[in-house]
């Protein structure tokens, strides 16, 4: 299967997701159907290493995917993001982790799916031969669907202080999902809580953000193909613009082709009469376009420095947060300037196209990657020299 195979199965896929998208909002999860059509078209394999049967694609298909499958079903976009870039980042842990995870694997299907938490909410206790694990997880996007988790957290010292920052990666088997997901907006990513009680995690399936943030990772010495190269920060955040700019296009597209038939604006004139309506259109367009450039050069020019054997700069990496922010802040401005056409009406509907892509993204708008004053203070530290130490760098 290539690359582009991958793609053009997702954009025949997308009408059916755009169609089940109401339905994936009342289940509050991907529908199982959705998840097993999105593993036939090879799109789980996009960011797994080749030595497991993935693609180890260029990440300009990976995102490209994301953002049909984002314009389609927002919940369904956001999900298939995250579920994706955890293949990429199990291809950072030590070979011996990468390896159970195929084995667990039925043979001749997919990479195993893993959902996260990354906020080191629970507690980590240092054992012999590793670390042991309790706690709650929230906000696990596609967690019903997955068999490993990926869990951050603190390793403290013998005084209690933080000494390292990890990731636990923790077979289903060691961790149960509480259904909590009742959200206004990404009411279909199942993003539910997960608990662990008192799980042994061995030391090989465990990461430290440092060699992380460094691009040194044990699961470079197996996996060669320069996407596992890029920067954790930069792959994960564009992830999440990406989806929600995806959402934005999708609102855009429905509401233009609502437009040229005989919808109305709040002031009573039909929205082709209208040139204060045409001039939102315009604007929110224009607003979907600079993000979706700015995330597509950013990643580009990352992907470059990583095909020559390079290490991009920190300019480089802290233009990539300050864009992937700003992207998401774009599309949030795109949808409401499309409801200044359209008035409540689509706020009354639950099943509203764009009353939904409002919902969902003002809920988006609130992970912790789309922070938008913190990326721009870490690029704006940077452009002037000074000291930056941050995990999402």
């Amino acid at each position: 299967m290539r690359d582009e195979d991958v793609l053009a199965a997702v954009r025949a896929l997308a009408p059916v997701l755009r169609r089940r998208a109401a339905e994936t909002e009342e289940l509050r999860r991907l529908p199982a159907a959705s998840v097993a059509e999105l593993a036939g078209t090879g799109f789980f394999r996009l960011l797994a290493p080749r030595r497991h049967g993935g693609l180890a694609a260029d990440p300009a298909v990976f995102y490209a995917a994301v953002h049909e499958l984002a314009r389609a079903c927002g919940s369904t976009g956001w999900t298939a993001a995250a579920l994706g870039v955890h293949a990429w980042y199990a291809a950072q842990f030590d070979a011996r982790a990468q390896d159970e995870l195929r084995d667990a694997a039925e043979p001749g299907t997919d990479p195993a799916l893993i959902c996260s938490s990354h906020a080191p909410t629970g507690t980590v206790t240092a054992v012999d031969g590793g670390f042991r694990l309790s706690g709650r997880w929230h906000f696990s996007a596609g967690c019903d669907h997955a068999s490993w988790a990926l869990l951050g957290g603190v390793v403290t010292g013998p005084d209690g202080e933080p000494v390292d920052m990890r990731t636990f990666l923790v077979p289903r088997a060691d961790y149960r999902v509480d259904d909590v997901w009742d959200t206004v907006g990404l009411r279909g990513t199942g993003s539910n809580d997960v608990v662990v009680d008192d799980a042994f995690v061995p030391a090989h399936r465990t990461l430290g953000y440092g060699p992380v943030t460094a691009l040194r990772c044990p699961g470079h010495e197996v996996n060669p193909e320069p996407v596992f190269r890029l920067p954790y920060a930069a792959v994960f955040t564009t992830a999440v613009s990406t989806a929600l700019v995806g959402i934005a296009e999708g609102a855009h597209d429905h509401h233009v082709t609502a437009a040229r038939g005989p919808a109305g604006t709040p002031h009573g004139r039909r929205i082709a009469e209208d040139p204060f309506a045409q001039a939102r259109i315009a604007r929110a367009a224009s607003e979907i376009d600079a993000a979706r450039l700015q995330l597509a050069r950013n990643m580009t020019d990352l992907y470059a420095v990583a095909r020559a054997g390079g290490t991009p700069d920190a300019a480089l990496r802290a233009r990539a947060r300050r864009d992937q922010a700003l992207a998401t802040e774009r599309a949030v401005t795109a949808v409401d300037l499309l409801l200044g056409d359209a008035g409540g009406g689509p706020l009354r509907s639950a099943g509203d196209v764009l009353g939904r892509a409002w919902r969902d993204l003002r809920t988006g708008r609130g992970q912790a990657a789309n922070d938008v004053e913190r990326a721009l203070v870490l690029a704006g530290r940077t452009a002037l020299g000074l000291d930056v130490r941050d995990p999402m760098l």
